[in-house]
Parts: structure tokens; sequence; C-alpha cells
């Protein structure tokens, strides 16, 4: 039988367990991938835990008992986060980004695949302990932010779309007051989409009033779901009353001035 040197194995661990965060390996599983004693897996797995929190990317986790091993848990530390954030804010608030209407040009960050996979495991790792089975977004700018928290959670996406399609299936409709302009708006979701009973992280890049939001909780009650948590990017500070309470966001905008170009982001709450 092949025998791996301790680098080869590490290389390997390393791999397996952060492309697959949340799944549990057992020492016995890999002994028999590299041929050796369990106690040798031990003392690589434990270089491999040094290693991740060395470079704050995470770390690995033993679960005990008979159905018990290993599984790789994403997330930074929060002086890693806020350095990310401040980042986010100082390039929000270029005044280029300023457009008419008093709206704010965000496009090329969560378009970014960088922005997007730091942003993804920031919310994949505060998320992380809330048990979550699956990631639900509304097309469309909110589907790189939510594909990419999906990726480090090591769960399904599903998307809900404003209109159906004849490839969805029988669809489940429903109709939301949106916050910010108190419009009726449509949400359809696939029967298929969802398991019954599923624990659902809702991922999108804005909340103005927190329409999306109790649309997203009532439509998963349609399915007898339950949205485990709430995720965005920014937030605006006005109204200051949302139509959700129990939320995540990164930034915080204060004001987008048209006639001055001046922008006014900050760090969200829970960050700063």
């Amino acid at each position: 039988m092949e025998r791996f040197h301790r680098n080869e194995r590490i290389a390997v661990l390393l791999k397996t367990m952060c492309d697959s965060p949340g799944e549990t390996f057992t020492l016995g599983s890999f002994a028999e991938m590299f041929c050796s004693a369990k106690s040798t897996v031990s003392e690589d797995i434990g270089i491999v835990q040094n290693l991740l929190e060395k470079f704050d990317l995470g770390f690995i986790e033993s679960l005990p008992g008979s159905l018990g091993g290993v599984r790789f848990v994403p997330g930074y530390s929060k002086s890693k986060i806020k350095g990310i954030l401040k980042t986010l804010c100082q390039d929000l608030s270029n005044s280029q980004r300023v457009l008419p209407g008093g709206y704010l040009y965000m496009l090329d960050i969560i378009y970014d695949p960088r922005n997007i996979s730091q942003i993804g495991y920031i919310f994949a790792g505060h998320f992380f302990r809330r048990e979550i089975d699956c990631v639900i977004t509304v097309e469309t700018k909110g589907i790189p932010l939510a594909f990419s928290t999906a990726k480090h959670l090591g769960v399904p996406l599903v998307i809900a779309r404003h209109n159906s399609e004849a490839a969805d299936g029988p669809s489940v409709n429903i109709n939301y007051v949106s916050g910010s302009s108190k419009k009726i708006q449509t949400m359809v979701l696939p029967m298929r989409a969802l398991k019954r009973h599923s624990r659902l992280l809702f991922i999108d890049d804005f909340m103005r009033g927190g329409g999306t939001a109790r649309g997203i909780i009532d439509l998963a009650r349609e399915f007898e779901c339950e949205v485990a948590g709430i995720g965005v990017v920014i937030e605006t500070l006005e109204p200051s009353k949302k139509l959700v309470e129990d939320y995540v966001s990164l930034l915080a905008l204060n004001i987008v001035n048209e006639e001055e170009k001046l922008i006014d982001v900050k760090l969200g709450k829970g960050w700063v």
C-alpha cells in the first residue's frame, strides 16, 4: 500500500475539510484513506487546526461519541471582519458611486468574486451555529451573496422569483408589501424547492424597510419552514423601524446626497 508523507496528508486534510464545511469526518475514514494509524491522523489534524487558527481561517471542531469525528467550522475573527468591512466602507464612500435619484452604485462589489467570497464567509461564520439547512434569497442581485454563503455553509441555495416559470412546476405564490415603497409585490417559490420543517437563512444585498425579509418569512411558513437568520450587506438607517427585528447587517447607510455627492456608510450594528 502506498504511504503518504505528512505534508501530503495535511494538504489533503485541509482541502477535504475546508471544501465541506460542517460535514463530520471520522478519524477512521482518514486513516483508511492514508493507510495510517488513527493516532497519526489525529496529530495531522492538530497541525491543520494550528494552521487555520494562525491564519484566521476558521477552526477544526471535534465531536465526541460513537458517531463523532471532526469538522471544519468557517469564520473570521471579529478584528479581521472589521478590517474587511472598513475597506468596504471606504470603497462604497466614493462620491462617484452616487446615482441619480440618490441611489448607491454597488454592483461592482457584489459581483466581484473576492468580495463575495469574503462576505459569504463572514455570514457563514456568524450563522453556522444556527443549524441552517438552506440559504434563500430573492432574484437577482442577492444571488451571488447567497450562493457564496451557502457554499461556505455547505448547504443548498434556493431562489424565490417574482414570476413563476413553466420549468419550476407547481409553485407557491404570496403577495408582500415593500417596506420602503409600500407597493404590493409577488414572491414565487416552486413547491419542490424546500423540504418541510427546514431552517432557512435569508441573505440579501440591501435592506430599507425590511419588506422583502418579511415576505420571505411569510413564504417560509407556507412550506412549514422557519427563517432562522437574516443577513444583509447594507441596511439604511431610515426608516429606523424595520418590518423584521432579528437580522444582521454588515454595513449601515446613513445618507446618499446627490447634490453634494456625499455618501455616509459605516459599520453595521454588532461590528462597531
